[in-house]
């Protein structure tokens, strides 16, 4: 090798990073970070802002209006706390525009830990042209290792009407400037139940078609029933085995149809969510010419979460698994590891799930149906809210805890919650189970008095000698 060529080739190693990623979601931007607090020389690529769904279409914008629809439920139940609150309104403009300050501010966040961490961003659609070469806006970037995590986009139902004015998508519905009089939200997913949760609580007259029967998997099927009893009384509409056909426009109206033996039924709504769910999106990334086994437009992966190709991963929504925010952020540390050659195998076993409606809901591990079909021994205990102190003092009595152990060990499987900040009490069963923990340890463990995890506490003595605070009458 001449002096030239060993100077150029120094030279390109020099220049080459050690990852690139195809993504800023929660998958990419914590991939990135991760990378570059082991030591890596980092490229993100985003086309949009930083952040992805999660951060300007979902978790955290839906997390604000949630908190608005609690402060404003709070106060229309202050009297009966002994507070005297006159002229309790909603003032709309103001809580989207609070909504979007609270985004606005963590994307600046992630924008700032990514200069920090002095990760290079290049802003534009990644096409993969090797293993070790991406080609962004007509540059040419090489790499050691590829991580590709350009997450999930909206599935709407393919029937005629999508395209009317007030159809709108999950995205569509968090840049509404007026509230809706009347919502009709197809599909009953748990986006769509937090969504209907949201704009019924404001106000809104929610209608929720959906083909079967909603049981917010995958959270345990009673509790999933017993949320679903919980809506009529809120007043929202439930309309079940309507396989939607058409939107329609009715006058100033839109009309949801489907067919029925009795004929055609339908409802009438302002504006219309589609809230049928979301698919991986892979478009253009070149996968096909490249190789990368896929399912439909699925990156396949093994426990490393690297693709068949070697020295490409694939991390988050795009993989069509566990769709949720915070899995993408798990596997992007993983991939991340193992892209530098930390050897790290994704674990699945204590996901948790949460859905902020009223009143919240969370599940973690098996449900009581799959334990049975199992054939494995097990074991379940429940304990009400309503025999909790923290919960009664809160006025927040309505439903339960539900965990389900292996009969012969004690080990926990699996907790399921429906009640007041399920979605902070599910993280004691997800480390349960992490660790492996028994229903034993779970109840030997002092827990402060008065809080809502006395309830996990005592739902954990349910599987030993019984509650303290409740008595299951046996018939």
């Amino acid at each position: 090798m001449t002096g030239k060529s060993r100077a150029t080739n120094e030279l390109s190693n020099k220049n080459e990073n050690d990852i690139v990623i195809i993504g800023g979601g929660p998958a990419g931007y914590v991939a990135a970070i991760h990378a570059a607090h082991l030591g890596a020389k980092v490229a993100l690529i985003e086309k949009d802002r930083l952040g992805g769904t999660c951060l300007n279409r979902g978790c955290i914008p839906t997390k604000a209006l949630v908190r608005s629809v609690e402060v404003f439920l709070d106060g229309k139940r202050a009297s009966d706390f002994g507070i005297e609150i006159d002229n309790i309104k909603i003032n709309f403009q103001k809580i989207m525009a609070r909504k979007s300050n609270i985004a606005n501010n963590f994307v600046s966040g992630i924008e700032q830990l990514i200069k920090l961490n002095k990760i290079s961003i290049y802003r534009g659609t990644g096409q993969i042209l090797s293993p070790h070469l991406v080609r962004v806006n007509g540059e040419e970037i090489t790499t050691r290792k590829l991580i590709i995590a350009t997450g999930s986009e909206t599935t709407l139902l393919p029937v005629p009407g999508l395209d009317l004015p007030g159809v709108l998508t999950t995205d569509d519905i968090l840049e509404l400037t007026e509230l809706p009089e009347s919502l009709v939200v197809i599909g009953g997913s748990y986006v769509g139940t937090e969504f209907a949760s949201i704009f019924n609580a404001l106000g809104s007259k929610v209608t929720i078609v959906k083909r079967r029967p909603l049981r917010l998997e995958p959270v345990d099927e009673e509790i999933g029933r017993r949320f679903a009893q919980t809506l009529p009384k809120q007043g929202i509409d439930v309309r079940i085995g309507a396989a939607v056909k058409a939107i329609k426009q009715e006058g100033v109206a839109l009309r949801v149809v489907w067919d029925t033996p009795e004929g055609e039924q339908g409802v009438k709504g302002q504006m219309v969510l589609m809230a049928t769910g979301r698919r991986p999106y892979s478009d253009g990334l070149n996968l096909s010419k490249l190789g990368v086994k896929t399912d439909r437009t699925a990156i396949i992966v093994n426990e490393h979460l690297e693709t068949n190709i070697k020295d490409i991963y694939a991390v988050g929504d795009v993989l069509g698994k566990n769709m949720l925010a915070h899995v993408a952020s798990y596997e992007g540390e993983i991939a991340a590891e193992n892209a530098l050659g930390h050897p790290r195998q994704a674990d699945y076993r204590a996901v948790p799930s949460c859905i902020f409606t009223q009143p919240e809901v969370a599940g973690v591990g098996i449900t009581e149906m799959e334990a049975k079909d199992s054939g494995l021994p097990y074991k379940v205990s429940k304990f009400p809210f309503n025999a909790c102190g923290r919960a009664v003092a809160m006025d927040a009595t309505m439903g339960m805890v539900k965990m389900i152990c292996h009969a012969e060990s004690g080990k926990v499987l699996g907790m399921h919650i429906m009640g007041p900040h399920a979605d902070d009490l599910i993280a004691e069963g997800t480390l349960a189970i992490q660790l492996g923990a028994t229903a034993e340890d779970m109840a030997h463990t002092i827990h402060a008095h008065p809080t809502l995890p006395e309830a996990v506490q005592e739902v954990a003595m349910g599987q030993l000698y019984g509650s303290i605070h409740h008595q299951r009458i046996k018939m």
